[in-house]
């Protein structure tokens, strides 16, 4: 017997060919279009997802968007992603993702807002001051 998944169904594309949305975290920025296809697939910078991520947590991160609110149509994703880190680079991902899903059927913006991935995470690494090593490392003290 197969189980079915209840799973929310996007109706259509309308005219578009694909649907693109950006998504950026840090200096990281993604620029993502979602096709419709008939086999899931998540291309970035022109390799398999697999293949540009190297962790785990990486790939749940950049498919988190799609996966959580239980989308059951099969999209072609492809995304070009440019500056930060890896991590920083999977989060600008599932951002421009949710962007694009909620272009396509904004009823789904509920969900994703709930969860938190509409909302570009403001935050940055701090600037260096001067007179000091870091942002607020100061040299070493001595007293004489």
């Amino acid at each position: 017997m197969e189980t079915e998944t209840k799973g929310y169904e996007i109706k259509n594309f309308g005219k578009r060919d694909y649907v693109e949305a950006v998504g950026r975290r840090k200096t990281s920025v993604a620029r993502v279009r979602i096709y419709p296809s008939a086999k899931a697939t998540m291309v970035v910078n022109n390799k398999d997802v697999n293949d540009y991520f190297s962790t785990d947590d990486e790939r749940t991160i950049a498919r988190d968007a799609l996966s959580k609110p239980k989308v059951t149509n099969k999209f072609k994703i492809t995304a070009k992603v440019s500056g930060g880190g890896t991590h920083s680079q999977a989060e600008a991902l599932r951002h421009g993702i949710a962007r694009a899903l909620i272009d396509l059927d904004h009823e789904l913006r509920k969900t994703l807002k709930k969860m938190g991935y509409l909302k570009r995470d403001p935050r940055m690494k701090e600037r260096r001051k001067f007179g000091l090593k870091k942002a607020r490392k100061a040299p070493q003290w001595s007293k004489r």
